[in-house]
């Protein structure tokens, strides 16, 4: 049986990762406890992911972009050290007050990582826990999964959003739509 998601789209702060706000030194940055279950439950399907992600701070001034840029390669690396395809992180550093085409909730940066990795938008997954990931997956027709971490409460209570799919976090929405591990190793 195949799966129907061949890339899973990932928001980070809130999604992967824990959300106390602008993270602007490595130290700060946590992956939740489950994200590498849920990760490895989208592998064993043979899932590529791809990170897009708002990170305002740096136009706010409180994130240095050399720091946003070794964080993001502490994430290559954890992809890379468990062999998960991680096909490209794209971040958006604009104010919003003055977002560009790539700033959730516009699309662009789904359409740059569409493009540079031919993904078909048709089998992909976008997933994150904000009004914004959701829209984005939505313009873009991409079923959408919102996860209640982070800032999820909050999002899940707006009429602007239509989710595919409102899970407690992202590993109950890999069993959701994969199933739990354990099943699957029973086969």
């Amino acid at each position: 049986m195949s799966y129907k998601y061949k890339t899973i789209f990932l928001d980070r702060d809130g999604t992967i990762n824990s959300d106390p706000g602008y993270i602007n030194k490595l130290e700060d940055f946590n992956f939740y406890d489950y994200t590498l279950e849920a990760l490895r439950i989208f592998d064993s399907r043979g899932c590529n992911f791809c990170i897009i992600t708002n990170q305002s701070g740096v136009a706010r001034g409180i994130i240095d972009i050399n720091e946003l840029k070794e964080i993001n390669e502490y994430i290559r690396n954890f992809f890379k050290d468990n062999n998960f395809n991680l096909l490209d992180i794209y971040y958006c550093t604009d104010h919003p007050n003055k977002p560009s085409v790539f700033r959730k909730p516009n699309t662009g940066m789904i359409e740059k990582a569409a493009i540079e990795h031919k993904i078909n938008l048709a089998s992909s997954l976008f997933i994150g826990d904000y009004i914004s990931d959701i829209e984005a997956g939505n313009r873009m027709e991409i079923d959408t999964m919102l996860v209640l971490s982070g800032r999820g409460h909050e999002a899940v209570k707006s009429k602007k959003i239509k989710p595919t799919y409102v899970v407690e976090n992202i590993l109950r929405g890999a069993e959701l739509t994969i199933g739990p591990i354990e099943w699957r190793l029973q086969y």
